[in-house]
């Protein structure tokens, strides 16, 4: 395996915890609590943050390897990550058009990587 390919990896794991944390968020924002400052001070967003923050630092040493103009078409995996995660735990529907827009994104990265060499 190649160097290039495992920090890649690394990257895209950093969007799916990414896209985890705000399935928390989301979670959260369902909950009604007695004040503003409950609201924001709760474990699931304090946790869904403190993922975001990880993330942050997984993507700082994914970039010590992947080149920079190529971490947004990794990051761009968020987007299908998150389609798929509200669907699994939030039960919202996948329309067509988010259905094709997903398989560009895929069809995107996967050409971007085989151009890449990753």
């Amino acid at each position: 395996m190649s160097e290039m390919f495992v920090f890649s990896c690394i990257m895209v794991l950093s969007s799916l915890i990414s896209s985890f944390s705000q399935m928390i968020l989301k979670k959260s924002s369902q909950k009604t609590y007695s004040s503003h400052i409950r609201e924001y001070l709760n474990p699931l967003v304090i946790t869904a943050y403190a993922l975001f923050f990880g993330c942050t630092f997984l993507s700082m040493y994914a970039l010590k390897v992947v080149p920079l103009s190529f971490s947004p078409v990794l990051e761009a995996s968020g987007y299908i990550f998150v389609a798929v995660l509200s669907y699994i735990f939030f039960k919202e529907k996948l329309t067509r058009r988010q259905l094709a827009g997903m398989l560009l994104i895929a069809a995107g990265i996967a050409v971007s990587v085989f151009f890449n060499g990753g």
